[in-house]
């Protein structure tokens, strides 16, 4: 068989040219230290590179999600931790104003800390995060949550909402404690209703529980009457806040070991009304730390109300409503340290993933440099010896052996 001058030519050539290409890219593994570096280096390694990669990407995105998030709560468990340990020193100076031995002067300085420490609790309930934001405005977190109204009573600007990270696959976690549910929805400590004691009141008692029973009240608002039964005894009525006033529950022998019913309530009194003490009653089965605090800086305030029947018996409520509002504070705190430690378990979780999935990507991808050079040089000499071949054959001339 005969080969033509051009056939050698091209022959040549490409021989050239495949070494050339092997050549070049033994050179872009070697600068890129990865020996897939298209999906035509190898197809099915390529494959599995992009899913790898995919996978660190989001393992990547939920660690993000999860930094964001440990920062926010630790900030919010940190700052309810203040609020709690503040609002029991707050509690600890009311039972301390309650002794009867103190003066005047010495209720006034009581109710002076109050007011500063009351303060302070705002403060903190208006805590910024790292970014500028609210901490606890729910979804408002450009909006100052908690401030003073016109008459003096502390209003909530925020709202309700609770915001969430996706920590893993199907996974979201609670990342703020809404103001409201931290600070002004604390179970009401008598139950579904207050009580408003009257100044007139003679007798040393108080209401220490006030439910719904069993249905709906068609009322929010009663008066409780202890009244002469004509024998020397106590009959307790109840009635509506109407004008003139309706008979809810009629007059009936007080005992105080048995609860008063009416309109669905039920009502333990304990201790002993004087005939003609009376109080109001309406439904509030939340109360707010802020407006509880309030009502036992002005109790103190009025110096002289608080040694008497009423004064006590509202101080009782008020002490009872603050330890509700620590013990919702401290429970919001809790939950806030149970997604920290969840927190905690899915770092750990990504980071062996991240690591498992970094060790199967460096097997598909990674360059073994000795194997990669060795191979080189052969290329390189391979490369050389087809471009000397060509390079003789090339200018090889009929013309030289005539």
């Amino acid at each position: 068989m005969r080969l033509s001058s051009a056939q050698i030519f091209n022959q040549s050539i490409t021989s050239v040219l495949q070494k050339q290409t092997a050549t070049s890219k033994i050179l872009d593994q070697l600068s890129s230290g990865k020996k897939v570096n298209t999906a035509g280096d190898d197809p099915v390694a390529s494959q599995g590179i992009d899913n790898l990669n995919q996978k660190n990407a989001l393992v990547d995105q939920f660690i993000k999600n999860i930094d964001y998030a440990t920062n926010h709560l630790q900030q919010t468990e940190s700052q309810l931790g203040q609020a709690d340990k503040l609002v029991s020193s707050m509690k600890d100076m009311m039972l301390r104003g309650s002794n009867g031995s103190m003066t005047a002067a010495e209720r006034q300085t009581i109710a002076d800390d109050l007011r500063k420490s009351l303060d302070q609790l705002l403060t903190i309930a208006n805590t910024k995060d790292e970014s500028g934001n609210y901490l606890f405005a729910g979804n408002k977190t450009d909006t100052q949550p908690f401030a003073f109204d016109n008459n003096g009573q502390i209003i909530y600007s925020g709202d309700s909402g609770v915001r969430n990270s996706m920590i893993a696959s199907g996974i979201q976690l609670n990342t703020n404690v809404a103001g409201d549910t931290a600070f002004m929805k604390s179970p009401n400590a008598m139950g579904d209703y207050s009580v408003n004691y009257l100044p007139s009141q003679q007798g040393d008692f108080s209401v220490s529980s006030a439910k719904l029973a069993n249905a709906t009240p068609s009322l929010s608002d009663y008066t409780v009457s202890f009244l002469d039964d004509g024998a020397g005894g106590i009959n307790v009525q109840v009635t509506d806040n109407a004008i003139p006033a309706n008979i809810i529950s009629p007059a009936a022998a007080f005992d105080p070991a048995v609860p008063v019913t009416f309109d669905g309530v039920e009502l333990k009194i304990a201790g002993e009304p004087k005939i003609g003490d009376s109080f109001t009653l309406h439904q509030e089965p939340e109360v707010s730390i802020f407006n509880t605090l309030n009502k036992a800086i002005a109790l103190f305030e009025n110096t002289d109300q608080v040694q008497t029947p009423s004064g006590q018996s509202e101080l009782a409520q008020l002490l009872n409503n603050v330890g509700s509002g620590v013990k919702q504070m401290s429970q919001q705190q809790g939950l806030a340290g149970n997604s920290l430690k969840i927190l905690e378990k899915y770092t750990d979780k990504h980071t062996d993933e991240k690591l498992i999935n970094t060790s199967a990507l460096s097997k598909l991808e990674d360059l073994d440099y000795a194997t990669a050079i060795t191979e080189f040089e052969k290329q390189q000499l391979a490369l050389n010896a087809v471009s000397s071949v060509f390079s003789k054959v090339g200018s090889v001339s009929l013309f030289d052996y005539i």
